[in-house]
């Protein structure tokens, strides 16, 4: 146990010290401390004596050490309850034994030991232990010991107080409740902080008393007893009397009267509840105190006098806090002296004092309502809190007549300043007296605003404490006024307001006008705020508007006349500042912000009940709308004023933003307002803006910038509300919306302008709102009852929409009709898809906006409607689609506006697209309306079965009536008729554009239309539109047009230009009429199956050619080439797929062939256009529809063609000379040539269409024998017929005689096209027709001679080349078993074609011909084409397995050799003159005879022909090598010295070259000339691959001695081999 062992401890130390002097104490310090081991616990150490003894012992013998080592232990032993409460009196004599020491550690620690005595246990319940207690503190309680001992005995006679009076309660049996400290409540950063404090340390004890709970009793108990005989020794003692009970003669009166102020403020129960005690209190207490206050003499000297000054005054604010209720009178009298001491002549230290004991009561709701309760509120008693109120008002006003007040508001401002940041004031140390002075005042005024605002803020409080228990309706719900209010606390909450409401109200506005300081401005305007607020859950009128008007003067602060002269008067301003100064130049101080924000406070707070009231606070916020948008507007930073501030965004901004969100938010928490308060606010905001209408009634520059604010500000606050309050938008609009209408018919363009966007945006919001989502009327499967609510959406819209018509149709001004339709407009496209019941008036306006004569108006009306087609057609009803149709229409028709009439004819294909999504629903009722069986069942199907589901979800007569509400039919064609009118506009382009729109219109939604409905269209629509394009074009005027004037140049009208295929009438109406059949064209292309099924369609058809052929030969170029493409269209589209008849394209052909026929009259550019149109035609026809002609059809296509060449030819004899090119209809016709091979089932044609165009290829004079005529007689029975004939004889015999083409022109470009149909050919006929072809081309490559530098030549040889080398399988022994061609006609093939080689190469190829100077690229290129015939026979023909007889073969080699002979032929002076390509080409048919005399084992295939060419190849080549080799030997002998030719020296060293590698076939060298026992040598020894060098081995042997070095080297070479040939070659001796 840690007691004993400390015990145990002290014990050994006081053994040790008395170890010496006292022995006894030695001795019993050692007996105690074997009795100490023996104890455990407190209770054993309390039971043995001895312990204690010891201890007493040791303090008796007077020693110090001693003493202080006994004192330690006594009071461990104390504390520790380890003592009997027999010992005490025992231990109080000790304890006054020590008190009477000297030294001061003794007194102290007897001190410590009284107070561990009264909070132990041992606490003295007798009387003469409790005055012994108290006397041995109050013996030390004496100025002249040592200060420690003083304070020290001081405050452990306070806490033996404190202890006495806790054992008082206890033994009593009291409650317990403490409203506060001995001292005054501390002081919080403001004044509402000390009112929460207060409130909060507030206890309902008073209330227990009155009610009955607790009863005062008048018997004490012992404790009670001494309790109350002490506190009448104090109070005798703080009379300056002596506590005869105490036995002490005197006490210090400040010290008694801190005691008896101490337990008045903790021990409240004890003076509520113990009747002894209460009269202890009233008399002698009260007593004591009223003759301190009334005294004026120094009690105790100068410097005491202030302090207990205060004591008095706190103990007197104790008893009017606590004990009022029970000490009426005497409290009355407290407060009337503590009011009467203000104004007294007292030391400002006094009065100071006094005003903190009134703010305490002020900021203390439950003392200031006790008090006014008990006084104010009572007849009989004093006025006293409103006296207190006015005393603190009076202190407050007196600031204004003293000579330092300005000094003492600036003092008065550093103190709320210093408060606010939790920093006590406190004076400089070397302040002066003045200064001293200064601020004292300074304190004193202080004192009373925050009492002033105790006051208010009690006042707010009680007002909310009301609220609360039900006794006035809280601002935020609706209630009617009521001046009768019952409750208690509403009493006395409106009798306080009706009191005092006048002087706090000057006392603030007062401090508020002179002071600066942020923190006391802040203070004050929360006190604003607070009554403010009161007085309007009060419902006090008067205060409350006169609050709000005080409030309102601090807000916005314009600039004086005086002030704006003096700043233009200041010389030192610049020009640009004085103007700008000149304005109103608005500063918002601190002060004016955190007014406004307080003016927020209380608006938002009070927003339902304000009332009328709202036009003053409305004006305010008017005001700093417009200081907030001004450009001279700033914010102030600092408390002084200066004449201009330059501007800081940072701050000023910012200040700015939030005072315009504040002003804002004002208006959105309209939505938590009641009806009947936002109509208030309407109201006033109506009030507002109409006062500054009557002041705007003139012109612009008569309306001032603040009325035109005012105004500006109302609208947009009436906005504001509206957008914040659409969820009950209809008790409001009527309200709002008449005020904008009334703005619009203002004589101010500036206010209509603004009435107009506010209208605009109030429409677009309501419309905008949740409630106008997905309305009931809108949903076709709606079956529950929304009656109600499509009612309430119903009236919305009507009364929204309403609005706008009757401002059109009201408006006496044009730019208000305008803006009217802008508003319309904008809502269509932002709220279009939420309308339904409106549609019908706005379509009425529309309708009538169409025919105004303004630009402008008709303008917006077509924008609108233009958005109504882009996205309202979905939500239109269907029943105002007839209208909508009619208001598009009449835009169509208007005059007004081109490009308005195009876009509403556009606007009309939106529509039927639209209507056309309904046919599905017509086809429901009409089962014929489709055509395309596979289309449509199954949309019937769907349709079905969604009727069916329909009519399961909802009632079948609905549904039916529903299907009954419109005739989508009879929309359309509502549509074509409006169509139909304009397509007879006299405007051109409005025409256009309806022929393009109603033939889109069909062609995008023809398979949704039924038959009937198709020849509707017919009969009605196009047909007759076609009819009255046609008569238009005939008829109108051909004089042209001058365009408008835009000026004059040297007093000449300029006028704008027009282009000249529309700068007349009938031009213009050509264009209508090619759109026409342009649309029909289409109509054809998608649709002209259903339409051939329709009845008498082939009239109309008929009808139809009779247009094509009168626009052909009497229109236009356009109108022509329209014509033929409406045909055109009609028969290609659909032939393909074989579901044309016949006779529409018999028909076409016909009309064709008619153009051509009456060629004599029908002349001219158009003519030609028209004839190249429908060469282009024909065979685009032809080739979709190949398969259905016959041989009529095919020779009615050919004789057209050849129609068109013919009268081309005649119309065009000098076009090529003149332009240089082909004419364009020719070129037509090469076009379409390769196209127009006959189908398989007409094949015998080939040769008709073939020989035709031969027939326009160059011919020579004399006829070309037809060898025995086999070519014909072997045509497998295909042959033109006589019909054929006759019938191009005929065609042709009326037009013209038979012509011949003048130049090569047309020739060069249709030999590439023959050749290309005659690869394309059927066998049968191509071999037919091939000794033709060679013949033709033969003649066209013989004009080289004539015309060297002509294209015929290389185009047939070219043609042939090709003709030969892709088609050489005619030619192969294979083609015989399938054509069964005599060998006679394969003869006369082969010799036509050795007659073209030998012609052609020898006659026309590598030779010197003359020509005009070719270019090197086109020398080039003739070399070129001359190569490749040579290699197509030396590479191609020779080498394949053809059927040519030898003799053909052997002149083709033969042609070859001639070819390759002209080098070493000529002279060898003649030589150096031959061209380098002349020796080229020699040179190159020399090296085609190695090649067909070589053989390679490895590359080449051998066959037969193959060997007959290379025998006969073999055989010239010898000839021809031998002939060179002696040449060359001859040459060179009779040149002597001079160089040989280069031409032959490169001939010589090929031909040894090619000598040396060339390889015979062992069967061709069979054939060679030599000996026949050197033949079978060579064959023997297989060497026989060189024996061609055998035979030239004697020219070898004379040339050996040519000068030229590499001459012999390959001689040598050549030697070499063929004494290998003959096993001749060189053996060593040694083998």
């Amino acid at each position: 146990m840690a007691l004993v062992a400390a015990l145990e401890a002290d014990l050994r130390a006081l053994s040790a010290e008395a170890r010496r002097r006292y022995p006894a104490v030695k001795d019993g310090a050692e007996h105690a401390i074997l009795k100490l081991r023996s104890s455990s616990s407190a209770s054993d150490l309390s039971s043995n004596e001895d312990i204690l003894r010891i201890f007493l012992m040791a303090c008796g013998v007077r020693n110090t050490k001693l003493s202080v080592i006994g004192l330690s232990c006594l009071q461990k032993l104390i504390s520790h309850d380890a003592v009997e409460p027999s010992s005490l009196k025992e231990i109080l004599y000790t304890l006054k034994d020590h008190s009477e020491m000297a030294e001061e550690n003794i007194q102290l620690k007897t001190l410590q030991t009284i107070l561990i005595i009264f909070q132990s246990r041992l606490h003295p319940e007798t009387e003469d232990n409790m005055v012994l207690g108290l006397s041995i503190c109050l013996r030390l309680l004496d100025n002249n010991r040592p200060p420690s001992v003083y304070n020290t005995a001081a405050a452990t006679f306070r806490q033996a107080v404190a202890l006495i009076f806790d054992q008082v309660v206890s033994a009593e049996s009291l409650p317990m409740p403490k409203f506060g400290s001995s001292s005054q409540t501390a002081r919080t950063g403001s004044v509402t902080g000390d009112l929460s404090q207060n409130i909060n340390n507030s206890e309902p004890l008073e209330k227990d008393v009155i009610g009955g709970q607790l009863t005062m009793r008048e018997t004490l108990s012992e404790t009670g007893k001494l309790g109350l005989r002490l506190l009448e020794d104090l109070t005798a003692s703080a009379a300056g009397g002596s506590s005869a009970w105490l036995h002490v003669t005197s006490l210090p009166r400040t010290f008694s009267l801190e005691l008896i102020e101490f337990v008045l403020s903790n021990y409240i129960s004890v003076f509520k509840i113990l009747l002894p005690y209460e009269q202890v209190l009233r008399h002698q207490i009260c007593s004591l105190l009223m003759t301190s206050l009334r005294t004026s003499s120094e009690l105790e000297g100068e410097m005491v006098e202030p302090y207990f000054r205060r004591l008095v005054l706190r103990s007197v604010a104790h008893i009017i806090r606590l004990y009022s209720s029970s000490l009426i009178t005497e409290c009355e009298v407290f407060l009337s002296m503590l009011v009467k001491a203000t104004f007294l002549d007292l030391p400002l230290w006094h009065r100071i004092l006094v005003l903190e004991i009134l703010r305490g009561f002020c900021v203390e709701a439950r003392t200031l309502r006790i008090l006014f309760q008990n006084f104010d509120m009572h007849p009989k008693n004093t006025n006293v809190v409103e006296s207190m109120v006015k005393a603190l008002a009076r202190v407050v006003s007196s600031i204004q007549f003293q000579e330092t007040s300005e000094e003492s508001l600036a003092a008065v401002a550093g103190m709320f300043s210093s408060k606010a940041k939790g920093i006590e004031w406190i004076l400089d140390n070397d302040a002066s007296s003045a200064a001293v002075l200064v601020a004292s005042e300074a304190h004193a005024i202080t004192l009373a605003i925050e009492g002033l605002l105790g006051v208010v803020f009690t006042v707010a409080t009680l007002t909310d404490e009301a609220v609360d228990v039900g006794e006035l309706e809280s601002p935020r719900y609706e209630h009617l006024p009521s001046s009768d209010y019952t409750g208690k606390t509403s009493h006395l909450c409106i009798s306080m307001v009706d009191s005092l409401w006048l002087t706090i109200l000057d006392a603030f506005s007062l401090i508020l006008s002179r002071s600066q300081g942020e923190a006391i401005v802040l203070e004050i305007l929360k006190g604003y705020q607070a009554f403010t607020q009161a007085c309007g859950v009060l419902h006090a009128v008067e205060p409350l508007n006169s609050f709000l008007a005080s409030l309102c003067k601090f807000t916005i602060v314009l600039p004086t006349d005086v002030e704006r002269k003096s700043v233009v008067q200041s010389p030192v301003s610049k020009r640009s500042e004085v103007q700008v100064d000149q304005r109103d130049v608005i500063v918002l101080t601190p002060k004016n912000v955190q007014a406004l924000r307080t003016l927020f406070n209380i608006a938002h707070r009070l927003h339902n009940v304000l009332g009328p009231s709202w036009v003053l606070v409305l004006e305010t916020l008017a005001a700093l709308d417009r200081a907030i948008h001004s450009p001279h507007a700033t914010t102030q930073e600092v408390a002084t004023a200066v004449p201009k501030l330059t501007r800081e965004p940072s701050r000023q901004y910012a200040d700015f933003s939030i005072l315009s969100s504040l002003n804002s938010q004002l208006f959105e928490s309209s939505a938590l307002m009641q009806v009947s308060s936002v109509k208030s606010l309407l109201s006033a905001l109506h009030m507002l803006s109409h006062q500054s209408m009557t002041e705007t009634s003139g012109s612009v520059s008569s309306a001032s910038s603040k009325q035109i604010g005012s105004i500006s500000f109302s609208v947009d606050r009436m906005i504001s509300i509206l957008v914040n309050n659409l969820h009950r938008v209809e008790p409001l609009w009527d309200q709002v919306v008449g005020h904008f209408l009334e703005l619009a018919e203002h004589s101010n363009q500036n206010l209509r302008n603004m009435a107009l966007d506010a209208l605009d945006q109030s429409i677009c919001a309501v419309l905008g709102s949740e409630q106008f989502g997905e309305d009931p009327a809108r949903s076709r499967d709606a079956t529950l009852d929304v009656d109600s609510k499509s009612t309430e959406v119903k009236s919305v819209e009507c009364a929204v929409l309403s609005s706008l018509r009757v401002l059109y149709f009201s408006a006496q001004k044009a730019d208000v009709r305008v803006g009217s339709l802008k508003i319309l407009l904008h809502v269509l496209e932002r709220c279009g898809e939420k309308l339904y019941y409106s549609w019908s008036s706005i379509l009425e306006m529309l309708r009538s906006v169409a025919d105004a004569s303004e630009k402008d108006v008709a303008t917006l009306g077509f924008q609108s409607l233009r958005v109504i087609m882009s996205d309202g057609l979905p939500t239109l009803p269907e029943d105002c689609l007839h209208v909508c149709i009619d208001v598009t229409g009449a835009y169509s028709a208007q005059k007004t506006d081109l490009n308005i009439s195009l876009t509403a004819i556009g606007l009309l294909w939106t529509l039927t697209d639209f209507v056309a999504k309904g046919l599905h629903h017509g086809s429901l009722v009409d089962k014929g309306s489709g055509f395309n069986i596979a289309d449509s069942t199954p949309q019937q199907t769907n349709g079905e079965d969604g009727e069916k589901n329909r009519v399961s979800n909802s009632d079948k007569s609905d549904y039916e009536a529903r299907i009954q509400v419109v005739n989508h039919e009879k929309l359309l064609f509502l549509v074509f008729s409006l169509i139909q009118k304009l397509v007879d506009d006299e405007r051109p382009e409005v025409r256009n554009s309806a022929v393009r729109t109603f033939f889109q219109i069909l062609g995008s939604h023809g398979n949704k239309l039924s038959k009937s409905m198709w020849e509707d269209c017919l009969w009605n629509y196009i047909f007759p539109m076609l009819d009255g394009a046609s008569h238009k074009a005939a008829t109108s005027s051909k004089d042209e047009w001058q365009g408008k004037e835009i000026g004059t140049r040297g007093g000449k009208a300029v006028h704008m230009l027009i282009h000249h295929s529309r700068n007349s009438a009938q031009k213009q109406w050509d264009e209508t009429f090619v759109l026409v059949l342009g649309g029909i064209a289409r109509l054809f292309r998608s649709y002209f199956p259903l339409l051939e099924s329709l009845p008498n369609f082939w009239s109309g058809w008929e009808s139809l050619l009779a247009f094509v052929k009168n626009s052909i030969f009497n229109g236009s170029k356009e109108v022509s080439l329209a014509a033929i493409n409406c045909l055109q269209t009609a028969v290609v589209s659909h032939c393909v797929k074989g579901n044309l008849q016949l006779r529409y394209l018999h028909s076409v052909l016909d009309v064709y062939e008619l153009v051509f026929q009456k060629s004599s009259s029908y002349t001219g550019d158009t003519a030609a256009k028209v004839k190249q149109e429908i060469l282009h035609g024909l065979g685009e026809l032809y080739v979709q529809s190949s398969k259905m002609f016959d041989d009529k059809m095919y020779m009615q296509l050919l004789g057209i063609v050849d129609l068109a060449i013919k009268q081309a030819i005649t119309n065009s004899e000098n076009f090529e000379t003149e332009y240089g090119h082909v004419p364009p209809v020719l070129r037509h016709v090469l076009e379409i040539l390769p196209s127009l091979g006959p189908p398989e089932h007409l094949s015998s044609l080939w040769l008709i269409l073939l020989r035709e165009f031969f027939h326009y290829l160059p011919r020579v004079d004399s006829v070309l024998p037809n060898e025995e005529g086999e070519i014909q007689q072997n045509k497998t029975g295909h042959c033109a017929s006589s019909e054929v004939v006759e019938h191009k004889a005929d065609a042709s015999s009326e037009t013209m005689p038979t012509t011949r083409i003048t130049t090569n022109m047309f020739a060069e470009k249709l030999i590439p096209a023959l050749i290309e149909l005659l690869l394309q050919a059927p066998a049968v006929e191509k071999y037919i027709l091939f000794p033709e072809v060679i013949q033709n081309l033969r003649r066209c490559m013989m004009t080289r001679r004539d015309n060297p530098d002509g294209s015929l030549w290389k185009v047939a040889a070219e043609g042939f080349n090709r003709l030969l080398v892709e088609d050489v399988k005619l030619c192969s022994v294979g083609g015989e078993t399938e054509l069964k061609i005599s060998k006679t006609a394969r003869i006369r093939i082969w010799k036509e074609i050795g007659d073209v080689y030998d012609i052609f190469l020898v006659g026309y190829c590598g030779r010197a011909l003359f020509s005009n100077s070719l270019p090197a690229a086109a020398l080039k290129a003739n070399e070129t084409l001359e190569m490749a015939l040579l290699n197509g026979l030396g590479d191609i023909i020779l080498k394949s397995t053809v059927d040519a007889p030898r003799e053909v073969l052997e002149r083709l080699v033969s042609t070859l050799d001639r070819c390759a002979s002209r080098t070493c032929s000529l002279p060898v002076e003649t030589v150096e003159l031959m061209p380098a390509h002349c020796s080229r080409f020699s040179l190159t048919c020399l090296q085609k005879l190695f090649s067909l005399s070589s053989f390679s084992s490895e590359t080449e295939n051998w066959h037969s022909t193959r060997a007959e060419v290379s025998k006969i190849s073999n055989t010239t080549l010898m000839a021809r090598c031998e002939f060179i080799l002696s040449r060359f030997l001859i040459d060179e002998n009779n040149l002597g010295n001079r160089p040989i030719p280069t031409a032959r020296l490169e001939e010589i060293i090929f031909t040894l070259q090619e000598l040396d590698r060339l390889s015979i076939h062992p069967e061709v060298a069979s054939v060679l000339p030599l000996q026949p026992y050197l033949k079978t040598v060579l064959r023997e020894d297989n060497r026989d691959t060189r024996a061609h060098l055998l035979v030239l081995f004697p020219s070898l042997c004379e040339i050996v001695l040519s000068r030229e070095t590499r001459v012999r080297e390959l001689v040598q070479v050549l030697l070499r081999a063929v004494a290998t040939e003959l096993g001749l070659e060189k053996v060593s001796l040694s083998s």
